[in-house]
C-alpha cells in the first residue's frame, strides 16, 4: 500500500501555517491562564493559613507586653518615690540586673508637637537673630542658627533643636532671645504614641545584643 503525498498550493501552505500558529498561540494562552489560576489558588491558601497564625502571634506579643508592664508597675512607682521624679516625666525607663547581664527598657514613643503660641516665640527668635546679620559672615552664621527652627515632615520643630537654641540664648544673655526660646519651650505639647519594650543581654564577648521582638527584627 502506497501513501500518496498531498501537495498544497502556496496559499494552502500559508493558511495551514497560520492555523498551526494560531493553535500554538491558543495553547500558550491557556497554559498562562492555568498558571495564573494556580498562582491565585496558592496565594489564597497560604494567606488564609498565615493570617490566623500572625493574629495569634500578635495577640501573644500584646499579652506579654501587658504582663511585663503590669509586673513593672510597682517598680516604676517605687522608682518615682526614690528619685522624686514622676513616672510620666520620663519617656523611657532602663532597668539593668545587678550582674550586668540583662537590660530592659520600657518607654513610650513621643511625637513632637506645639501649641499655636510657638509662632510668637519663633518670630521673637528670628527677629533677634536677623538683627545680628551685618555682613556676609554674620549672615551665614544667622542662617545656620535659623536652620534649627526648620520644620520636619509633620510641620514641627525638633525638641532637640530647641534645646540647642536654649543653650545659645542663655549664652547670648539677650532677654529677647531667651524669652522667645522660652515661649517655644512652653508651647511644646508632645503626643504620646505607643508603648515599647526593648530587651538586651550580654553575649560571651560582653557586648550588648538586642532580643528581636518585631517581625522586621527577626532574621
Amino acid at each position: 500500500m502506497t501513501t500518496e503525498m498531498v501537495e498544497m498550493t502556496p496559499q494552502e501552505r500559508a493558511e495551514y501555517e497560520a492555523f498551526k500558529a494560531e493553535q500554538a498561540k491558543r495553547r500558550e494562552a491557556e497554559q498562562r491562564k492555568a498558571a495564573r489560576d494556580t498562582y491565585a489558588t496558592m496565594v489564597d491558601s497560604e494567606v488564609a493559613a498565615a493570617i490566623p497564625l500572625l493574629r495569634e502571634t500578635s495577640e501573644n506579643l500584646k499579652s506579654v507586653k501587658d504582663r511585663i508592664y503590669g509586673d513593672f508597675d510597682a517598680i516604676l512607682k517605687m522608682k518615682s518615690e526614690i528619685t522624686g521624679v514622676a513616672t510620666d516625666e520620663q519617656s523611657s525607663h532602663t532597668f539593668t540586673t545587678s550582674d550586668g547581664k540583662y537590660r530592659l527598657i520600657l518607654g513610650v514613643n513621643c511625637i513632637d508637637g506645639y501649641r499655636d503660641t510657638v509662632e510668637d516665640g519663633i518670630a521673637m527668635v528670628k527677629g533677634y537673630l536677623e538683627s545680628l546679620a551685618r555682613d556676609t559672615a554674620t549672615e551665614a552664621l544667622v542662617a545656620a542658627v535659623l536652620k534649627l527652627l526648620s520644620r520636619d515632615g509633620q510641620g514641627n520643630i525638633k525638641a532637640s533643636r530647641v534645646l540647642q537654641l536654649r543653650k545659645m540664648a542663655e549664652g547670648s544673655g539677650d532677654e529677647r532671645f531667651i524669652e522667645g526660646v522660652r515661649i517655644i519651650e512652653e508651647s511644646y505639647q508632645p503626643t504620646v504614641s505607643k508603648r515599647y519594650i526593648r530587651a538586651q543581654y550580654k553575649d560571651e564577648k560582653g557586648a550588648w545584643k538586642y532580643i528581636p521582638l518585631g517581625m522586621t527584627d527577626v532574621d
